[in-house]
């Protein structure tokens, strides 16, 4: 393996047992931090709970300079800079709801390059404060690492359009930088198909990207769906589910921040101590049900996709979606919560029955998934008519109230490129919508409805072809109920495919 000459294996390793106490690498950290080290771009796709953080926090240790991590969330920022200032490492993060005198002092060790790593979301990077320090030609910068990259796909056209932006970061810094300078970009996600790799890929410009691909199946987890016949049967499901594990931890994942807040209140009602968990709450109530949840003072929380990510919580027994995610990359990450100690955890999601006549819930809202990405489409391109060729982001937003999600469609489209993270310009006046997300959506919804092993289906989804056709995994609803049948009737003893 060829290191860089200023790091030796034995340096690496001496590092890895001083900061976190391991001897050894798990497979693959060794190869990504190697990676990493050389400043070679990568893509790394690696279950939750693998050890991801690792591979980018020590090569940023390692160096003299600076690695910029782009996180999503508030709470996952704070879990990771909190754990490395407790190991006395030159960690810090930036977000809109830190208060102003540490913003200040962490924009100071900014300056005087007192930092190894500076965690920030894509709008905190692409802010004028933040932005202008980090172009400080003395400033060395090494890396950028996009953490949890699957919020480029999934957020990046509508919610979080700033993601789409990142592919125009690199350029720009280096243009600040003494000729000669290398930054690497590395990506970093639990949950990529070959579409959103691809995606991922294109939007950051990944050079020549090294990619570490990790399969996700979890022997541990045992996937379930069950149909819920009526509004009032998929709660007493719940309720069910819930009092035959008693004292154990859990998550329940709905769909809006009101289904979080009604589902809550008819839990306390019914005895149980919980708590409303969702992106509408101050940061303070945020950190305060995380935690509870963390140190055991409530078994479990009724949560938006908002809570879990990064967050590490060995013993969870079990997760329950009361409403099933749009998509299956969101499935496989909020899964993913469950079971990280290696002990086996259940995983059950509760759909409406399939012609929605008893209770019509999951088809209105999938097909108000539908009229939303179709409804921002058509509003992207009225506006691009009233845009000039080139123009300043900033100033689209000024005048238009939806012109960042817009831009962001219009360049998901191929009709638009960034000159620099903050210019745009027009190169087409037509393009091919992506059917990213309605794809996706049609995928999670083959997944719920499928008599295969789920597992097969997943693996599948993913790009794994290890999951030949005759593989089962044996332990999901839909293997447990073929080995029963089975095993009523053992005259067939071949398993249909």
């Amino acid at each position: 393996m060829n290191l860089p000459i200023a790091q030796s294996w034995h340096d690496v390793r001496t590092a890895l047992k001083a900061i976190w106490g391991y001897d050894d690498f798990r497979p693959p950290q060794k190869e990504i931090v190697n990676c990493l080290i050389s400043q070679e771009d990568a893509l790394i796709i690696m279950p939750t709970g693998g050890g991801k953080s690792i591979c980018f926090q020590l090569p940023a240790l390692l160096q003299t300079g600076l690695t910029l991590i782009v996180s999503p969330l508030v709470a996952l920022m704070e879990n990771q800079v909190d754990e490395l200032r407790q190991r006395q490492q030159k960690a810090a993060l930036l977000h809109s709801e830190l208060p102003a005198f540490q913003r200040q002092a962490t924009l100071q060790a900014l300056e005087r390059q007192q930092l190894r790593l500076l965690y920030l979301s894509p709008e905190t990077l692409l802010s004028p404060a933040v932005w202008k320090r980090l172009c400080n030609p003395q400033l060395q910068i090494n890396g950028l690492i996009l953490d949890e990259a699957h919020c480029l796909v999934q957020w990046g056209d509508t919610f979080r359009p700033a993601y789409r932006r990142l592919g125009a970061v690199r350029e720009a810094l280096l243009k600040s930088k003494p000729p000669g300078t290398k930054i690497s970009i590395a990506a970093f996600t639990a949950t990529a198909d070959p579409l959103a790799q691809n995606i991922i890929s294109t939007v950051l410009k990944l050079d020549k990207p090294e990619i570490f691909r990790i399969n996700p199946y979890r022997e541990n987890l045992n996937p379930t769906v069950r149909i819920a016949w009526t509004p009032k049967d998929r709660k007493q499901q719940l309720l069910k589910f819930i009092q035959k594990r008693p004292n154990q931890v859990g998550l329940i994942y709905v769909r809006t921040r009101r289904d979080s807040e009604n589902l809550t209140q008819w839990l306390t009602e019914n005895g149980y101590q919980t708590a409303s968990y969702h992106a509408g709450l101050g940061a303070e109530k945020r950190r305060n049900i995380e935690a509870s949840w963390l140190g055991g003072k409530i078994p479990f929380v009724v949560c938006t996709c908002a809570f879990g990510m990064g967050i590490n919580k060995p013993d969870v027994r079990w997760v329950v979606h009361f409403h099933a995610p749009y998509l299956l990359s969101e499935y496989v990450q909020e899964i993913g919560r469950a079971g990280r100690d290696g002990k086996p955890a259940d995983v059950l999601t509760l759909v409406s029955e399939p012609t929605g006549f008893l209770d019509s819930e999951d088809k209105q809202r999938q097909k108000f998934f539908e009229q939303q990405m179709r409804s921002q489409q058509e509003k992207a391109q009225q506006l691009a008519k009233k845009l000039p060729p080139q123009g300043e982001v900033n100033a689209v937003i000024e005048e238009f109230p939806t012109g960042a999600v817009a831009l962001s469609l219009l360049h998901s489209n191929g009709q638009l490129k960034w000159l620099d993270p903050f210019h745009y310009s027009i190169c087409s006046q037509s393009g091919n919508p992506p059917e990213t997300q309605l794809q996706a959506a049609k995928q999670m919804s083959e997944y719920l409805t499928t008599k295969k092993c789920r597992w097969q289906f997943l693996l599948t989804a993913f790009g794994f072809k290890a999951a030949t056709v005759n593989w089962r995994c044996g332990h999901c609803d839909n293997c447990r109920n073929q080995s029963s049948h089975i095993l009523q009737n053992p005259i067939n003893k071949t398993p249909s495919k």
